[in-house]
């Protein structure tokens, strides 16, 4: 990421420089979330992210600071019980950690999960049908995303299970009645699903407002964009001399410096 330690700089924690630096890139993905309008005056959701090492510990926000007051340095460390690992003055919401164990129990090749409660994504969470394949981003989601009916206020933790079992193998997840949910080997990652998923809901919202006919394309011509999606996810295509060279987070990393130049406070 752009907001990578300088050699000899002074940890403010008792951390490795690994999990600093994980803790300084899951800050700025608060922050972008909340810039990007996906939680708005709120203390209520997570973003989850595991901790790099071979202990199963996770970070996420203290219980009663908004997005744009999550640092680096005030990331709650938590085990798979929600239980702290890590001296903090701060509490642990216990009922929304249920959403992000659910998925880090089950997956290991999960690195973070984004929960959000956007009133685009609620919205289409309250809808029969679910996401619709209306433009190129959500007919690009199309197979991808997986649902679960709600149960209750997500705070037993048997429930964590039927989440999991929902999801399954996929890494979007629209929670029916209540929202959204992105996961991913990276925080990236996460953050790009969830930024389509979003996405795609307003543009439904919006669309069904207009009081139109919705234009659903035919079924080939989604399954055909659902296939160059998930290729064009794997390896952005690039042209002429750059078309070998490895594989970049390129929006990821644009996200933030854009982060760093508006909110730099989230590396503290």
């Amino acid at each position: 990421m752009s907001a990578q330690l300088k050699p000899n700089s002074a940890i403010p924690i008792n951390c490795s420089p690994e999990e600093w630096q994980a803790r300084v890139e899951l800050a700025c993905c608060y922050r972008a979330v909340e810039h990007m309008g996906w939680h708005k005056d709120s203390i209520y959701n997570h973003i989850s992210m595991r901790v790099p090492g071979p202990a199963v510990h996770f970070l996420l926000n203290p219980f009663g600071l908004m997005y744009q007051e999550v640092t680096a340095s005030n990331l709650l460390k938590v085990d798979l019980n929600a239980e702290k690992v890590m001296p903090s003055p701060y509490p642990v919401f216990a009922p929304g950690f249920v959403v992000h164990a659910s998925v880090h129990r089950l997956r290991e090749d999960v690195k973070c999960v984004i929960h959000t409660h956007s009133i685009p994504g609620m919205a289409v969470s309250a809808q029969e049908q679910g996401l619709l394949p209306l433009t190129l981003a959500s007919m690009g989601l199309s197979g991808r995303v997986a649902y679960y009916d709600c149960e209750g206020v997500t705070d037993d933790p048997a429930e964590c299970e039927h989440i999991a079992a929902a999801l399954g193998t996929k890494n979007a997840l629209i929670l029916r009645n209540h929202g959204l949910l992105a996961c991913g080997s990276t925080v990236g990652q996460a953050f790009a699903l969830m930024r389509k998923l979003e996405a795609s809901c307003e543009v439904q919202v919006v669309a069904q407002a207009g009081g139109a006919k919705l234009r659903i394309p035919p079924p080939e011509v989604v399954a055909k964009i659902a296939g160059q999606a998930s290729v064009s996810i794997a390896k952005p295509q690039l042209m002429g001399a750059d078309k070998n060279k490895p594989a970049r987070d390129l929006q990821w990393e644009a996200m933030q410096r854009l982060m760093e130049r508006l909110d730099p406070g989230f590396a503290q």
